[in-house]
């Protein structure tokens, strides 16, 4: 009698490319749901402790958006590990310098802070314009079911 179990895992599994397009949607919600995505929650092979995921490529991140006075009042703070080297930056003046670190980090705040995670990680692609390089991928469109901010929102 065998007394271990077999667990098929990713052999099974091809990983997939999506794309979606981030203009005028709120930055938490789509990070939420391209975690998912890159952790591999909508496959049924999923498992906690493998890297079952798909590749995920965001087009126009410096298009994103965020709802009331966020864009003025959210800070990003970073530290150099020396005393004195915090780094404080808002939203607004990260957009213009680098529009894709806001999608990389609000998607790396969702996902484990572990070995599993970097390499999850790795498998987002963000542009802060409409052209990527990953057309010989066929990567497929997303639409979610995310509500775009409106202008009396903002």
């Amino acid at each position: 009698m065998n007394t271990k179990t077999t667990f098929n895992g990713i052999s099974g599994s091809e990983r997939e490319w999506h794309v979606v397009d981030a203009s005028g949607l709120p930055v938490g919600r789509l990070a939420s749901e391209i975690a998912q995505i890159l952790r591999g929650k909508h496959k049924p092979q999923y498992s906690p402790h493998l890297d079952v995921g798909d590749h995920v490529v965001v087009i126009n991140a410096s298009q994103i958006a965020l709802t009331s006075k966020k864009p003025e009042q959210k800070i990003y703070n970073s530290h150099s590990g020396y005393p004195g080297g915090i780094k404080s930056e808002t939203f607004n003046s990260l957009r213009q310098r680098k529009p894709e670190k806001i999608v990389e980090r609000a998607v790396w705040g969702m996902l484990p802070k572990n070995r599993l995670g970097r390499s999850m990680l790795k498998k987002l692609h963000v542009y802060s314009a409409s052209e990527h390089p990953h057309q010989s991928q066929n990567p497929k469109s997303l639409a979610f079911e995310i509500k775009k901010v409106s202008e009396n929102e903002k």
